[in-house]
């Protein structure tokens, strides 16, 4: 049997998605402990009792939100995995930058969730949790920092996470930083974008030069060092 958020990621037209539709983004603008399920139903326009009817407690409904959202993720890393796959790593780093940040900006709730989950004090479920360390270990393999997603060194994770905080925080921050910078939403995207590129792909391809150039005993013009 389908369950609730089965048939509402079926049916985007149905009661049940709309009602997960805004409760995204009201979790993700309040967070658990700052939402009600009337604050959701007055936004969807519907009494408290039609969203107990399709969600039941805003416990159950918080866990479909948190669900759905590893679920939109993960098909987003699988396409972005699709494009970059075998590219050289510079290509994969500025082509990620650019899909995953565009992305999270059209859903900003997703940026919302998982850093107030990160920080929150009091969590809603212990054993429920937005996928981050699968997400890490996808992220790892892809840009060749893993062999194995199974087996991803703590360096590798360090840096999969220092880049990721990094794109959610100018995403989760954008009312913050983007009136303080006196831009408008497009400019500031773009300028995220840029400074994401000016910080991560130095640091990334960097090193992935350094350690071709340590495999093949080469110095910086290509030529091996003397004996």
């Amino acid at each position: 049997m389908a369950t609730a958020l089965e048939k509402a990621r079926r049916d985007p037209d149905s009661m049940k998605a709309r009602i997960l539709k805004v409760a995204r983004r009201v979790f993700g603008e309040y967070g658990y402990h700052g939402t009600t399920t009337r604050m959701i139903a007055r936004e969807v326009g519907i009494d408290i009792s039609t969203l107990y009817y399709h969600w039941g407690e805003k416990g159950d409904l918080y866990t479909a939100v948190v669900l759905d959202i590893n679920e939109d993720l993960r098909g987003r890393l699988r396409e972005v995995e699709k494009v970059i796959h075998d590219l050289p790593l510079f290509n994969r780093m500025e082509i990620s930058i650019d899909m995953m940040t565009d992305y999270l900006f059209d859903y900003p709730e997703i940026s919302n969730l998982i850093l107030f989950r990160y920080f929150g004090k009091t969590r809603h479920d212990h054993t429920l949790d937005l996928q981050v360390p699968e997400f890490v270990s996808d992220i790892a393999r892809s840009m060749n920092l893993s062999d194995d997603r199974k087996h991803v060194s703590v360096e590798a994770k360090m840096q999969v996470l220092a880049m990721m905080n990094a794109i959610h925080n100018f995403i989760s921050g954008e009312g913050f930083f983007r009136p303080m910078l006196d831009l408008e939403r497009e400019a500031y995207i773009a300028r995220v974008k840029e400074t994401l590129r000016f910080i991560l792909i130095p640091a990334f391809a960097g090193k992935d030069q350094k350690e071709k150039t340590r495999n093949t005993g080469g110095g910086p013009t290509g030529r091996g060092l003397p004996h």
